[in-house]
């Protein structure tokens, strides 16, 4: 039986309700002899600076760094609205992902025929839609040098921010796409602005030599991020794995989340290098929605995507791709049940609580073969 040390922090708000749900799944595939789940619980966000005056504590961040993979539900909310800024509770997020160098950041954007009907557009376009945008984490305008205000004189000020990419920056996340595609439907399609920016002319170069030397199976096309904006809401289905820069990952994987009917529904992974063996990769796992405090501590939440987020983990960092279906499908068939959250709940006569919910998958889980 396979063994692996799981960290994980559930963080403020919601996220020790759904992240509960996560353990009980873990505890019975530990129970049941599948696989064994070592879990190391810890502090990020506004609990950690409750017990630390910090977002993370170098302790717990080297329990993240020791881990097999970091399990993150939420951080933040308006307790902690008022903390000096660098110790905010998204700068324990920051941190980790700094410090473990997580520069992919993995969305996918899957609408379960049962909730096809949420979305904004027409069932027959969203219904069966499953795509993957990988995103660059840690380069491009978000971080580039020089970042500043000047003051000009007069009442004038100029605000600069600089979009900067190296050629191994663009490789090392087009590898990961490429990768992911094969394991999928074998198309990649690589998005930027080549036409009015030479950082795109420089992605979209590198992206097709990559292509040329390495993935020549795999499908490749190139559009222009605002044409696939567009072309995203027309026709998403068209798309497999998408792969894009820092700033157009940022707003074009909020565009395909809500093309799914519900932000709150969706996982995510980020990950980093692979160890010197090419066997493993630090990675840090999230659902994509926020710590929701205004509904904290009366168990109504939807732990959907905080177990989306623990498949992911057994898909990306354990090279369980079998559990991770099966864990896909109990929710698929939950949901195609009826059975509902209040976020999601729609015309449904029966509204689950967190637990609920969570129980629901967990017995869907063990009948699913």
């Amino acid at each position: 039986m396979p063994r692996y040390n799981l960290f994980v922090l559930p963080g403020d708000g919601i996220g020790p309700e759904v992240m509960a749900e996560v353990e009980k799944i873990a505890a019975w595939f530990t129970r049941e002899g599948i696989v064994q789940f070592e879990i190391d619980k810890g502090l990020v966000g506004g609990a950690a600076y409750d017990a630390h005056k910090t977002a993370i504590s170098d302790a717990d961040m080297a329990r993240a760094q020791a881990a097999d993979a970091v399990l993150l539900a939420a951080v933040g909310g308006p307790k902690w609205d008022g903390v000096p800024y660098e110790v905010r509770p998204e700068a324990g997020l920051l941190r980790l992902r700094k410090d473990m160098n997580l520069f992919a950041n993995l969305r996918p954007a899957i609408c379960y025929p049962a909730l096809a009907d949420a979305s904004s557009l027409k069932r027959e376009l969203v219904d069966g839609l499953d795509l993957m945008i990988v995103r660059e984490l840690t380069g491009g305008v978000y971080f580039g040098e020089p970042k500043q205000i000047i003051d000009l004189g007069n009442g004038q000020r100029r605000g600069i921010d600089t979009q900067v990419y190296d050629t191994y920056e663009i490789e090392r996340i087009g590898r990961i796409a490429f990768e992911l595609a094969r394991k999928r439907r074998n198309k990649v399609t690589s998005s930027d602005k080549r036409n009015v920016m030479k950082s795109g002319v420089l992605w979209n170069e590198v992206i097709t030599a990559l292509h040329a030397r390495e993935y020549k199976d795999v499908e490749l096309e190139h559009q222009l991020a605002d044409a696939l904006g567009m072309q995203l809401v027309r026709r998403p289905k068209q798309f497999d794995v998408i792969v894009t820069d820092n700033l157009f990952g940022d707003m074009l994987s909020d565009v395909a989340a809500m093309l799914t009917g519900s932000l709150g529904m969706l996982p995510s992974a980020s990950l980093g290098e692979k160890n010197a063996k090419g066997e493993t990769r630090k990675a840090l796992y999230e659902p994509v929605h926020g710590s929701a405090p205004d509904i904290a501590g009366k168990g109504i939440a939807n732990p959907i995507a905080m177990i989306g987020s623990f498949g992911m983990v057994l898909r990306y960092s354990f090279n369980l791709g079998v559990l991770a279906d099966r864990i896909e499908k109990a929710i698929s068939d939950v949901l195609e049940k009826g059975l509902r959250t209040a976020d999601i709940a729609g015309g449904a006569t029966k509204i689950l609580s967190t637990s609920q919910m969570g129980d629901a998958i967990l017995a869907r889980l063990q009948a699913v073969v």
